[in-house]
Formats: C-alpha cells, sequence, structure tokens
C-alpha cells in the first residue's frame, strides 16, 4: 500500500469517525489541521507520512469527550495504522504525536519531541487562534454551557492539568488562558508569522466586545 492509500484510507476513517463531533473538534478542524500542516511543512526537514497522518489522527478521540481518558485516541490510533500494515517506527511516532500535541494548561513538560511533532501543534495551534479560533471557542463554550463574560470571574493563568480540564469559566476567560499565549509557543517559522496576524486579529476582537460589552459602541 502507497502513502497516498495509506492516507486516503486515514482521511476516510477519520471522517466517519468525527461524523457526530462536536463542531469545534470535528473532521472540519482536522482537516483544517492537515492542511495547515502540509503548508507549514513545506519549509522543514519533515517526513511527509508522518505529518499527514499525525495531522489526522491527533484529535480522534479527544480526552474531553471522553471522562478525561488520553488513552483512548493514541490506542485508537495504534490499532487502526497496525491494520493497514504501516511501518512500527511510523505508528508509534504517530501515537507519541497525539500523546504529546495538546496544551494541557500549557504547564506541563513536553515529554516528546521531533520536528513532526513541531509542525502538527503548529497547525493545531493554529485552528485555535484568529476567526476560526474564536468561533471554535464561542461554540465550545455554548456547548458547555458556559457563560460569555463575567467580569467578577478573573483568568487563572497558573493552572494545573486538571484544574484546566475542569475550569467552567467564562469563554472569554479562555482567551487569556490559552488562545493569546499561543502566538509565544509556535514551534516553526511559518506557524509564527501566521499566528502573529491570527493573534492581532483576537485582540482587536477583544477590544471590540469590550467596548460593546460596557455601552461604548
Amino acid at each position: 500500500m502507497t502513502s497516498e492509500d495509506i492516507i486516503n484510507k486515514t482521511k476516510l476513517f477519520v471522517k466517519e469517525t468525527l461524523a457526530d463531533a462536536e463542531g469545534g473538534h470535528d473532521w472540519f478542524h482536522t482537516l483544517r489541521v492537515y492542511n495547515n500542516a502540509l503548508l507549514i511543512a513545506k519549509e522543514e526537514t519533515v517526513d511527509p507520512l508522518i505529518i499527514g497522518l499525525g495531522a489526522l489522527l491527533h484529535d480522534i478521540a479527544d480526552s474531553k469527550f471522553h471522562d478525561g481518558d488520553e488513552t483512548i485516541g493514541p490506542k485508537k490510533a495504534r490499532e487502526f495504522l497496525f491494520k493497514l500494515n504501516v511501518d512500527s517506527k511510523v505508528i508509534e511516532h504517530v501515537v507519541q504525536i497525539i500523546e504529546n500535541i495538546s496544551f494541557k494548561g500549557g504547564n506541563e513538560t513536553q515529554k516528546f519531541k521531533s520536528a513532526e511533532l513541531d509542525v502538527i501543534q503548529d497547525a493545531d495551534r493554529l485552528d485555535a487562534i484568529g476567526a476560526i479560533g474564536i468561533a471554535r471557542c464561542f461554540n465550545y463554550g455554548g456547548f458547555k454551557n458556559r457563560g460569555l463574560y463575567n467580569p467578577d470571574i478573573k483568568p487563572n493563568l497558573n493552572m494545573s492539568k486538571e484544574e484546566y480540564k475542569n475550569s467552567k469559566a467564562p469563554t472569554i476567560n479562555h482567551f487569556y488562558e490559552k488562545l493569546l499565549l499561543l502566538k509565544d509557543r509556535m514551534n516553526t517559522s511559518t506557524g509564527k508569522k501566521i499566528a502573529l496576524e491570527r493573534h492581532n486579529y483576537m485582540l482587536n476582537f477583544l477590544e471590540q466586545f469590550y467596548a460593546e460589552w460596557h455601552g461604548k459602541l
């Protein structure tokens, strides 16, 4: 089976698996991350098959939607790739990417490093900021029945992974607890360049939001 065949079969698998997923973590999110990864990879020395598989499978079973269980995604990916007879080293690399890609509150030490993870992590983080990032943020806030904004509830920048995972803070807080931090956590030059533009878009949005909130516009 060629690399192209493997990628095409993986696309079908992910599309079917995420058919009923929450709108910010669905097939279209995965597809955007995949396309972002291909764009960033043009300027990096990486394995294209690992880039493709890692991007497509990075959210195959996001722990947020599986009672916090972080083992389901890697297990699903490994079983699927094994059935396709993908090389074992490729499988393990992809699994390591899935296990280490998440933000997790931003205070966790990443236990695995690779150029491919850098690319896919940037691609995933780019989809969390800018116009799409704002849309995803409020979509997930609505999904979790969170308030839009409460000036009495301040952002918490020192959360543990468990606190971050269980937070019920208003959606606006998430900008300060994650989205606005991502610009300075990009790994690649391409990722950094795109992130800066999207970061500034979010700052403009927040300025407008607060002006409307306080009746100044």
